[in-house]
């Protein structure tokens, strides 16, 4: 399935009409055994909500938030990083083993750490936290291979949840099963109303994948993911550092908000990327037309070089494409509705090394 097919068919599935929405969620978490958050943890929230002062039992960090259409909402996306030690892996518990008569293959030496992770949404009001708008509760169930376990890594996890636009303090916590241990972060935020873009368009923030899979039913309910993120029937590993390889693709993910569709239900957006290195302009694509809103393209970093060659008195011209040199680049993004006429231009920064 091609890049384009695959998002065709998300769309035809729903990313925006009827991507896992907050009810779907709240009736398959309802039958965890805990929804609520316990009041230790909340009372750990609350201590140091006004400060945002973290706690330091079980140390992490968010780094990063995304976030996509999802039916009225916004699917809201979460990056966190935290060590392997900190995070508690041991070797599981030993199931019972049942005799046999040939002696069973042994499976690969595996660590596992159990935690619980809690999410406390806050409407942010004249950035004063204010009423409670969701509280989730996830499961964190990991695993490492013994063989290639490093207590030093750290290592980056994802998590996600549709909420309505808005200004957010989310407080998270990452806490033991016994909850000895209750680490918290708390993390501001913002999502913008898809319905306010009466006069322009805009953009969902733009990223770059590594990995983008299909999977054969939308998540239904918040997990935690490690390299990668959930959308829909999507898997999507990002590129947040945005270094690249000159043999690699820059896959550009974003969604168009303020755009116009036809009686059909399609749009009409042309949209042209070049690749720049300070004022000069390095690529040149070749415009691209897109019939929905949401958007993933591949981008060779191949550049077009005139060679010119002189024998004699004679000099003959010819074109080949190379590589782009390790360095700095800005990939321009310019975008047109051309059933509204309305248009932006974004920028975004990546690196090359050899």
């Amino acid at each position: 399935m091609t890049i384009k097919t695959l998002i065709k068919t998300v769309i035809i599935l729903g990313v925006i009409s009827s991507l896992t929405s907050t009810t779907t969620l709240l009736g398959q978490e309802a039958q965890r055994a805990a929804v609520i958050i316990p009041q230790q943890v909340k009372a750990v929230f609350q201590e140091g909500m006004q400060a945002k002062q973290p706690r330091p039992d079980i140390p992490f960090r968010i780094t990063h938030t995304l976030y996509l259409p999802a039916q009225q909402n916004l699917h809201a996306i979460f990056f966190f990083m935290a060590k392997n030690a900190d995070l508690g892996f041991a070797p599981p518990a030993a199931a019972p083993q049942e005799e046999t008569q040939e002696a069973a293959q042994p499976a690969e030496a595996k660590l596992a750490a159990q935690n619980y992770v809690f999410l406390q949404f806050n409407k942010l009001e004249d950035d004063v936290p204010g009423e409670i708008v969701k509280e989730i509760y996830i499961p964190m169930n990991l695993e490492e291979d013994t063989s290639s376990y490093n207590p030093e890594n750290e290592e980056m996890y994802t998590t996600g949840y549709p909420l309505p636009p808005g200004n957010y303090l989310l407080s998270m916590a990452i806490t033991s099963r016994d909850f000895q241990k209750i680490g918290t972060q708390y993390f501001e935020f913002s999502l913008s109303d898809p319905f306010s873009f009466t006069d322009t368009i805009e953009t969902t923030p733009i990223f770059f994948a590594k990995d983008l899979r299909q999977v054969a039913a939308p998540e239904t309910v918040a997990e935690i993911h490690k390299d990668f993120f959930a959308y829909s029937i999507l898997q999507i590993e990002p590129n947040l550092n945005r270094i690249f390889s000159p043999a690699d693709l820059l896959d550009i993910f974003f969604f168009i908000f303020g755009s116009q569709a036809n009686a059909q239900g399609q749009t009409d957006i042309d949209v042209h990327y070049q690749v720049h290195k300070g004022e000069e302009v390095l690529i040149n694509f070749e415009s691209q037309k897109y019939e929905s809103p949401l958007v993933s393209q591949q981008l060779p970093l191949k550049r077009t070089v005139l060679i010119k060659t002189t024998k004699g008195t004679e000099t003959t011209e010819r074109t080949e494409r190379r590589d782009l040199e390790p360095g700095n680049y800005t990939l321009s993004i310019d975008i047109k509705d051309n059933i509204s006429g309305k248009s932006i231009n974004k920028r975004i920064d990546f690196e090359l090394r050899g």
